[in-house]
């Protein structure tokens, strides 16, 4: 009775093209990024138009409250337990105002693809009482989500990747082999949100031949400077960055971090780049202008994706371009930086060809949970380490 009832709810056999939604919130938990897709396939050829894209804040001081209870120390099981259903009521609702800011009935959303709020990432095993675990652990509950939309919905993409050994992140490799692969060119895709990771195209490449992996933070150190020196969630356009000088020491000082050196597969977070790392960062900088420090932490993600280019891709894969998706990407001072050591290899916006640019991680929850009720593995183990392909996510009926 079950598997007849779920048949019947997804609807997904015979039909084509299907719309999906994606809904995310980053690291830096500033708000929840609704893409609503049509995926097409036709011939094994898979096709993704926009239909509406929007960024949804949370509720007044929704971020400060996940924040506090993202990390060690702060959190609290009560109120991450509250925290989870609400979550996902916000999920909801901010599908609703993207639905009806780009006129898409609800009715027309077939499925629904939910990353969820990351509160803590922990990739590396770990013993618990003589179990060797991989844990994550993303709030904004799918079921709330599907009960109060009506939509099927697939969450809690990563624990199956960890579960076989994997790191569960990154992600988006998978889409960008299907989407941006090319035979005549080799590509750098860089996606830059709270963290930096990229996925390295080599020309005609086949899937077990895709590399991708953290690279380290993006805008997550440069957003925290701006918010505690002028109040703003981000640096406009790099503005006060390039009113400042790189401070040498402590740029030596971020670049020695144990995780640049380490080899793929690997993924990070605030864990290692959050409030603790900025704390350092500004009491091994006291006393210097905030321009300079901010100038620093910009400077740091643009020398670390190429550090970890040179390091870990160049050597295989030699890029012909470098493609930029991501908050970051509007920030035109990073990218001047980035295109300074990337000198000879052209940086630019990733082409806004069937979705933007600023979508493209909603789009990818979008494009997962279509896998994954099609019963089709997306995990890459050559990106993650896992030791095998496994289907993501776990699917929650209305």
């Amino acid at each position: 009775m079950t598997s007849r009832t779920q048949k019947s709810t997804f609807r997904w056999y015979g039909r084509n093209p299907r719309v999906v939604a994606g809904l995310i919130s980053g690291t830096s938990a500033d708000g929840i990024a609704v893409a609503i897709v049509q995926i097409s396939e036709r011939r094994n050829v898979l096709s993704i138009k926009q239909l509406g894209y929007t960024n949804v804040p949370y509720p007044r001081g929704m971020q400060n409250t996940i924040l506090e209870n993202s990390l060690p120390g702060t959190g609290s099981v009560d109120v991450l337990a509250r925290l989870n259903t609400a979550v996902g009521k916000a999920f909801a609702d901010a599908l609703k105002t993207a639905a009806r800011r780009w006129k898409v009935p609800l009715r027309r959303i077939e499925l629904i693809g939910s990353h969820g709020q990351t509160v803590h990432h922990l990739p590396d095993p770990f013993d618990v009482h003589g179990f060797s675990v991989r844990s994550t652990l993303q709030i904004g509950d799918p079921s709330v989500i599907a009960q109060e939309t009506g939509i099927p919905v697939v969450g809690d993409f990563r624990t199956a990747d960890m579960a076989v050994g994997g790191q569960g992140a990154p992600l988006v490799p998978f889409m960008d082999y299907l989407l941006f692969r090319s035979e005549r060119r080799s590509r750098l895709l860089l996606n830059l949100g709270g963290i930096a990771n990229f996925t390295a195209l080599a020309k005609g490449c086949k899937l077990d031949g895709v590399i991708g992996f953290d690279t380290g933070p993006a805008n997550m150190v440069i957003d925290a400077l701006s918010k505690r020196f002028y109040g703003e969630p981000f640096d406009r356009g790099g503005r006060n960055a390039r009113r400042g000088r790189v401070i040498p020491e402590l740029l030596s000082w971020m670049m020695s971090q144990d995780y640049f050196r380490q080899p793929p597969p690997k993924s990070t977070g605030r864990e290692l780049f959050g409030a603790a790392f900025v704390n350092e960062l500004l009491s091994r900088g006291s006393g210097s202008p905030h321009e300079n420090i901010l100038s620093t932490a910009t400077e740091f993600t643009a020398l670390s994706v190429s550090d970890q280019y040179v390091r870990f891709v160049r050597p295989e894969v030699p890029v012909d371009e470098v493609l930029v998706s991501g908050g970051g990407m509007h920030n035109a001072f990073l990218l001047r930086r980035l295109q300074e050591h990337f000198a000879g290899v052209p940086v630019r916006k990733m082409p806004a060809a069937s979705f933007s640019p600023d979508a493209k991680e909603a789009v990818l929850f979008a494009l997962l949970a279509y896998h994954t009720v099609l019963g089709r593995p997306s995990n890459l183990p050559r990106v993650s380490g896992a030791t095998r392909a496994v289907i993501l996510g776990k699917i929650c009926v209305p």
